[in-house]
């Protein structure tokens, strides 16, 4: 990207001088984790005062969408706009994320077995853990 110096000649932009784009997880993430933080339903204007106010309010309404459509989120009409409220943590979140990468595939049992088996010693017993409880619970 080239931009044009008080002297009129061009000079290029480097990508230190660029802010860092963030994912679009990093950004739900902070955005769930912002509604977390409230007493009770927020507005879109409230979730990017808490963010610092460095993303369009556009974006912050982008990604309240989004987590909507994820089930993430629920909003309620307050006057002529809407309160969000976290319907799931970021646990959730990633949690709806797996299943999504896992829902994208053809054949999940190698897709389970590859994830198994590359699991650290203690992530896999309590992953056995968790499915024994679950087990028991259903």
């Amino acid at each position: 990207m080239w931009v044009r110096s008080g002297t009129g000649r061009r000079q290029g932009v480097t990508d230190q001088q660029r802010p860092r784009r963030r994912g679009q997880g990093e950004l739900e993430a902070l955005v769930l984790a912002a509604l977390g933080e409230a007493d009770g339903p927020e507005s879109a204007g409230w979730v990017q005062e808490r963010l610092g106010g460095d993303l369009a309010y556009t974006t912050v309404i982008t990604i309240l969408t989004r987590l909507l459509a994820k089930g993430a989120v629920t909003r309620e009409r307050s006057g002529r706009s809407f309160v969000w409220t976290p319907a799931s943590d970021q646990a959730g979140l990633a949690a709806h994320r797996m299943r999504r990468v896992l829902d994208g595939e053809r054949d999940r049992e190698a897709v389970l077995a590859s994830f198994v088996t590359s699991l650290e010693p203690d992530d896999e017993r309590l992953l056995r853990e968790l499915l024994g409880r679950a087990k028991g619970e259903g």
